[in-house]
């Protein structure tokens, strides 16, 4: 008898020879090319990590999904899966016609039968999905700022899975996962997510679940999309490979999950365990703030540290899932080992360095000790994050026309080439004008493009360990904070607002823009047509009314001195 969780789990590919004639064709069809979220989204429908789901939701399972955590049929399914497209192509298709979906070298890999188009309330989707409608969390402000206008939905025929060139013996699909544990007699199977490098307590507390229930164990870490600012699939597959050694081969196995996070919280825990169940698991590690995306706007958590446990518990048998709930492991000096917090007498020295703490020492080239991590994870660790003074970094100088940007941004220049170590490209307004976006006017949309392609080569720079300095006026906080994550990926973005009143801007202006713009011959000019959004919390607010160039440079020189990116 096979039990259910080995059983094959449907999958939505037709066979081989149909694919082949489906793919001539689907050379026809109106093509949408699919962004990185939904390719990961594809592949989980296709490979039936997603089942029950034939498809992306349509309107009435969507809103059923948002309110309930429920299929209209009842099953439960807590995350809209939809197809976001712009308004431009959603005209271009009506219901009942069919699509094609590519990935983004332009290969058909699946045809879409559209059954439904419409425009969702993304503020309720905000609040129901995520508990808030708040642009700090990332998966909201995705929703409003990236993601399409309108939605479309229906069932999906898949022609071929997505490629991936990297780790291929790693990625198992469902199936493949179900057939490797029936061949390996494993009844049941405790897995554990992850989208960090995996540390000893990380370890300590799998070998607990895993002789907690009894089972053996499956590393499933997450390679598809994770937060911002989180370290990249690459480094991190590196660091688990590295520890594998450390577990018992005939009980452990790992393989990655190519799933794009949204950072749900206790609605995400659910979903990964309704994943998980798919790839033929019995039993689910949730840990404290399970998938949390870290504070809101206010400062405060999203989520509650067992809001995500209480869900899973709450869910669990009809899941058909087991939940077991991570326990916070602390290193007891006295005793040389890991040990759940909660358990630990009172007098014991506990020894702890928080995620905050390990990227500190990581940045600062400062020891990590061995009763914390592995020496080989921290090695791969160190050799994609070298201290920060060895790292690139931009300076993003925002402000308005005529605050002095430029000047600032030159005098910066100098003074970094002076003490030399990195290569420093400025990338100022009018030079990117004339060489990157000679072609682009002053819309809205055009000036957020030119700063989209000034933040995209500073990521570049960056990731490269080279200095960029950027001095665009830069209005829109939305674009500021896109351009942050593009480079915050590679290294440290830091934002000066040169915050000089408009006033003076006018009163200096050198090229006679503001004279024009009271005339109304410029159009939509920062400051007098169109807003400009004042930065928050800029690393750095430089007044220059009072003070000269050559100080206001000086200051920058010194925040990027107690930041660690120069030495002192």
């Amino acid at each position: 008898m096979t039990l259910a969780n080995l059983a094959p789990v449907p999958e939505l590919y037709v066979s081989y020879d149909s694919a082949q004639k489906l793919k001539t064709e689907a050379g026809d069809l109106i093509s949408h090319d699919l962004s990185p979220r939904q390719l990961c989204d594809l592949e989980m429908l296709m490979n039936g990590a997603f089942n029950p789901l034939k498809g992306f939701l349509g309107e009435a399972d969507y809103d059923s999904v948002v309110e309930t955590m429920r299929l209209k049929d009842g099953a439960l399914w807590p995350m809209p899966i939809t197809l976001d497209v712009s308004e431009t192509f959603a005209e271009g298709v009506e219901t009942g016609q069919d699509i094609a979906l590519r990935d983004q070298e332009g290969v058909i890999l699946a045809i879409m039968s559209v059954t439904d188009k419409w425009v969702p309330n993304k503020s309720r989707e905000a609040e129901k999905v995520f508990g808030a409608d708040d642009s700090a969390h990332p998966a909201v402000n995705y929703l409003h700022n990236q993601a399409g206008k309108v939605y479309l939905g229906g069932p999906i025929t898949g022609i071929q899975q997505p490629v991936h060139y990297d780790f291929k013996a790693r990625r198992d699909t469902p199936n493949e996962l179900r057939a490797f544990f029936r061949k390996m007699g494993w009844r049941k199977v405790v897995a554990f997510q992850t989208r960090n490098p995996l540390h000893r307590a990380h370890q300590e507390l799998t070998f607990r679940a895993a002789k907690e229930a009894q089972a053996n164990l499956l590393i499933h870490p997450v390679v598809g999309m994770t937060k911002p600012g989180d370290v990249d699939h690459f480094t991190r597959v590196r660091c688990y490979e590295a520890v594998l050694d450390q577990y018992p081969a005939a009980t452990t196995t790992m393989s990655l999950l190519n799933l794009a996070m949204r950072m749900a919280g206790p609605r995400e825990a659910v979903w990964h365990g309704l994943i998980r169940k798919n790839h033929g698991v019995t039993h689910f590690i949730v840990g404290r703030d399970h998938a949390g995306p870290g504070k809101n706007s206010a400062g405060e958590d999203f989520y509650g540290p067992y809001d995500a446990q209480d869900l899973f518990r709450e869910h669990q048998e009809e899941m058909g899932i087991e939940m077991v709930d991570f326990k916070h492991m602390v290193y007891v000096q006295e005793r040389a080992q890991y040990e759940p917090a909660d358990e630990v007498e009172e007098g014991a020295t506990v020894l702890n360095i928080s995620g905050t703490e390990l990227r500190r020492r990581l940045a600062e080239g400062l020891e990590i000790p061995e009763w914390f991590s592995f020496p080989q994870v921290v090695k791969e660790l160190r050799r994609t994050r070298p201290p920060r003074a060895q790292q690139g970094f931009t300076v993003f100088l925002t402000g308005l026309s005529g605050s002095g940007k430029s000047t600032i941004a030159n005098a910066l220049m100098i003074k970094l080439m002076e003490m030399g170590g990195r290569p420093v490209t400025l990338l100022d307004g009018d030079i990117v004008r004339k060489n990157l976006s000679s072609e682009l006017g002053f819309s809205k949309e055009h000036r957020d493009l030119n700063i989209r392609r000034i933040g995209y080569v500073a990521s570049e720079i960056t990731k490269n360990g080279g200095i960029a300095i950027c001095a665009p006026i830069a209005p829109y906080a939305t674009t500021r904070r896109a351009v942050r994550e593009d480079i915050e990926q590679f290294g440290a973005f830091i934002e000066v607002h040169v915050a000089t009143s408009i006033e003076e801007c006018e009163r200096r202006d050198r090229k006679g823009l503001y004279k024009l713009a009271r005339e109304g011959k410029i159009k939509e000019f920062t400051g007098i047509s169109d807003p400009y959004d004042v930065p928050e919390n800029p690393e750095l607010r430089l007044d220059t009314e009072t003070v000269d160039v050559d100080h206001c440079a000086h200051q920058i020189l010194l925040k990027l001195e107690s930041l660690g990116l120069i030495g002192a």
